[in-house]
């Protein structure tokens, strides 16, 4: 935004046409690549998006299960707090911020990677597909715990999240000879 100080008219008047000049400019500018989707790009191994998204998500949902979000104070510095229940968006909406995090974080599990050993994530096979499914619906229902501010709606989601992680771990993370062949 421009942004013009000035006492005589002639420099009002330079202003306002000068800011128009680049509204302008910025309304005309065609799209770069327009109707043009983005494709994803892969910047993690599977071993990341678990340890940097569905990790501290889950741990909000499982800390609810006994501790209650509102009980928590705001840290000194809310909007640097690394606490999402200290947060400047903490308490409930915390858990509900991350239902949306689980739910959303379903979609990063189903774009072809690589998992933490190298070898391909089983995107494409039919349980997989079906445990990221209870993902989303486990992080919808964490999302909609976090809205009802109710014990018993967060132990049932916390108890579908905790469903949904074991099936697909059960299969390809806690594998007879560890980190070398699972994902």
């Amino acid at each position: 935004m421009v942004r013009c100080v000035g006492v005589r008219g002639v420099i009002v008047v330079a202003c306002v046409l000068l800011a128009s000049a680049f509204g302008f400019a910025f309304a005309q500018a065609p799209p770069s690549r327009a109707g043009a989707a983005q494709q994803p790009r892969v910047y993690a191994n599977m071993l990341q998006v678990m340890r940097g998204v569905l990790y501290p998500a889950s741990n909000v949902i499982f800390t609810a299960q006994s501790d209650d979000p509102a009980g928590f104070k705001p840290a000194v510095r809310p909007s640097t707090s690394s606490d999402p229940f200290t947060s400047a968006y903490g308490g409930w909406e915390a858990v509900e911020n991350s239902g949306m995090a689980l739910a959303e974080s379903a979609n990063l599990l189903i774009i072809p990677r690589v998992c933490g050993n190298g070898k391909p994530a089983p995107v494409q096979n039919a349980d997989w597909q079906m445990w990221v499914q209870e993902l989303r619906d486990a992080g919808m229902a964490v999302y909609k715990a976090g809205q009802a501010k109710n014990e018993d709606v967060v132990l049932q989601a916390a108890d579908m999240l905790g469903t949904a992680c074991l099936h697909c771990h059960a299969k390809y993370r806690n594998v007879p000879g560890g980190i070398p062949n699972r994902c």
